[in-house]
């Protein structure tokens, strides 16, 4: 063999060997694509947000809504129900080769790569609707080596996992619209107050732009942004031929309608509630956030859907939108402890604080309840004591300070009991209350009844000065309408995991008693005046077609009614965020947002009496005496009392023959006619008759 044969012969191996190598680098990266593309298609994809986050259920096992820790607003909806004028619109402008690549738009990415390297800086992106919604779904927004690696991966099992549909029918639920709004449906309804399937070609190439810059293109913020945005969307929409240059043209001229923004828009049912339980959740049963977030927990609570929306109604019928006015309405089951339904404010959007929870509210005179229940089951007073209603200086701490408290319109009503104080909310007699029985008698009472506050012992704590919740109040109430007993305010009943093991489970109410039945049912007789003529109630009286008790309360910066029912104990608060003084005519929303609540709420509940527990009385007395009525007396009274505490002597005021005694027989065994028959069935007679 020559030198030459045996050089020529070498090369001729190599490229042989280099070939052979090619060929199997390329059928083991066939081969190893095959394998990633076979485990990516076996291999399940991380679930989706919706199965993932935990969900919030009524008292009836049906689900409310999803705990995020975003305050996302979602609805999501099927390809059907959304406008085809929208789906053009959003696939003109992020990814109009949707339907024919592989998740990848290769030529798209070259462009973007080269453009980038020219201007020196990423000014580009190329990114199709399913790598944007496997980053959406399973990923963060940082832009690493990491993070992109694993879109990919995401990318190609949706593509491979979900049809072209499917994969764009979760974009479009999952995409964010800015202002909390997340999906198409959210924002249709947030931005024009219409459901996705009604928007029209101007609207839809609005929405269609606003995901590129949710702040900066949304209509509410730089409405000059959105309009130059949604005029490229509607250029692309006819360069793709989806329009005509007609079509585009006559929507560019059109005149948007867009809802006004931070108007009452409940896509989150009972957002304030969700977010109480989630902080219930978190502090007290040792879920975690990230567990409550993605946990996939099913969170089962006391809250009543009918009775939800009647609260939500009442608020919204009640207040005044166009001011800075806030609310609050909180209602309790008083047998149990339930919550059963909580508004914390006139707008969740514009403002998520939960107003039921604040403890910074002066309560007024609906504190006053809590005192008398603690001089009614003292036995040191009665319905029928009586304290002048006058112009008074009270001196306390051993006479080194004074307080000197005022009526409202300055005005006062001379002697007075107990029933009437509490109809006219007369604040000389509630101090002369708190000063006979002292004011640390009375700050124990409201701790025992589930007031948490910090409460100051003086003599002003009888005028509610001392700040609270509404929640607190409800809660309170709710021993008065229960007999005495209190029942611990309760929200979450159980909690499960995805698999539906139990997690947690609250205990059945079993109350603690705080004052004996009968001094809490006297109370609530009371009570009952409140809505009756010369009571602070007096005027919603007619919109509640049921036995109720309350009270009305008045500050500078808040207004009040609390009340309750047999069924319901609910407190409602209108004020503002900044303390500053409310107007006579905004003080009074309370009590018709109570009234129509309670009405609503029971609407299909038979209306009840407030049963009678054993040791109460009821007594004809004459008003003027406060003594048992007789047959001379030209009038009388039925009166409840604490048995032991009603008057045994009878009025001789008006006997024309000087005994005083009751007409009729006086033998021991006769009836006495001041003595009154409480069994259902006259108590019911009497309710009517009232």
């Amino acid at each position: 063999m020559t030198r030459d044969s045996a050089t020529t012969k070498f090369p001729k191996r190599r490229l042989r060997l280099l070939f052979r190598l090619l060929m199997v680098s390329a059928l083991l990266s066939v081969l190893a694509a095959g394998a990633l593309l076979g485990y990516l298609y076996q291999k399940p994809l991380p679930p989706l947000g919706d199965d993932v986050r935990s969900r919030l259920l009524d008292s009836r096992g049906n689900v409310m809504t999803t705990f995020t820790t975003d305050g996302r607003s979602r609805e999501p909806v099927e390809l059907k129900q959304i406008s085809p004028l929208l789906i053009k619109a959003t696939l003109a402008v992020e990814d109009r080769k949707f339907y024919n690549h592989i998740g990848f738009d290769l030529k798209g990415m070259g462009r973007a790569v080269l453009a980038n390297l020219e201007a020196g800086r990423r000014t580009q992106g190329a990114s199709t609707l399913t790598q944007q919604l496997a980053r959406n779904l399973y990923l963060t927004h940082e832009k690493t080596w990491t993070r992109k690696g694993k879109e990919a991966l995401y990318t190609l099992q949706l593509e491979m996992k979900y049809t072209k549909d499917e994969i764009l029918n979760m974009y479009l639920n999952e995409i964010y619209y800015g202002h909390g709004a997340y999906g198409i449906e959210a924002a249709a309804r947030m931005y024009f107050g219409k459901a996705a399937a009604d928007l029209n070609l101007a609207e839809s190439a609005m929405l269609a732009g606003v995901p590129k810059g949710p702040t900066y293109y949304s209509p509410y913020n730089h409405l000059d942004s959105a309009l130059k945005r949604q005029g490229i969307i509607l250029a692309a929409m006819v360069d793709v031929g989806d329009i005509t240059q007609a079509q585009a043209e006559e929507a560019a001229k059109e005149k948007l309608k867009l809802r006004p923004q931070g108007q009452k828009d409940i896509t989150v049912a009972a957002p304030y509630f969700r977010d109480y339980v989630r902080g219930l959740v978190i502090d007290t049963l040792n879920i975690t956030s990230d567990e409550l977030d993605r946990g996939g927990l099913n969170v089962y609570t006391t809250l009543d859907p009918d009775m939800q929306q009647a609260a939500e109604a009442a608020v919204d019928q009640g207040m005044d939108h166009s001011s800075e006015l806030e609310t609050a309405l909180v209602s309790v089951d008083p047998r149990t402890g339930y919550v059963k339904a909580m508004v914390g404010g006139t707008n969740y959007r514009s403002s998520p604080f939960n107003h039921a929870l604040a403890k910074t509210r002066q309560p007024g005179s609906s504190f006053k309840p809590i005192m008398y229940l603690t001089a009614l089951a003292s036995k040191e007073m009665t319905g029928l004591s009586v304290f002048n209603s006058q112009p008074t200086l009270f001196h306390y701490d051993n006479n080194r300070k004074t307080y000197q408290p005022r009526n409202f319109g300055d005005k006062y009503l001379g002697e007075i009991n107990m029933q009437q104080a509490i109809a006219a909310s007369d604040n000389i007699y509630a101090v002369n209350t708190i000063m006979k029985i002292g004011a640390d008698k009375v700050a124990a009472m409201a701790a025992a009844m589930g007031i948490n506050s910090p409460l100051q012992n003086v003599p002003s704590l009888a005028l509610g000065t001392s700040p609270v919740s509404p929640l607190e109040m409800a809660s309170a109430f709710g021993v008065i309408a229960g007999g005495g007993v209190k029942q611990p305010v309760t929200a979450v009943l159980k909690i499960t995991d995805a698999s539906g093991h139990l997690l947690y489970e609250a205990p059945q109410p079993q109350g603690q008693s705080v004052v004996e039945p009968a001094a809490a049912y006297v109370l609530t007789r009371l009570m009952e005046g409140v809505f009756e003529s010369g009571g602070t109630g007096n005027r919603v009286a007619s919109m509640i077609k049921r036995p109720v008790a309350g009270k009305t309360g008045t500050t500078d910066t808040d207004g009040w009614m609390v009340g309750f029912t047999p069924e319901l104990s609910t407190a409602v608060w209108v004020g503002y965020d900044k303390g500053r003084d409310i107007a006579t005519a905004d003080g009074r929303r309370a009590a018709p947002i109570f009234a129509q609540f309670t009405e609503k709420a029971l609407e299909n509940v038979p209306p009840k009496i407030f049963p009678i527990p054993e040791g109460v009385v009821s007594v004809y007395v004459n008003p003027q005496s406060g003594k048992l009525a007789t047959a001379d007396c030209p009038e009388k009274k039925l009166e409840t009392f604490i048995s032991g505490t009603e008057p045994t002597e009878y009025c001789d005021q008006h006997s024309t023959g000087g005994t005083g005694s009751p007409a009729g027989d006086n033998s021991p065994d006769a009836a006495d006619p001041a003595k009154e028959d409480h069994s259902l069935w006259n108590n019911i007679k009497r309710w009517w008759m009232n």
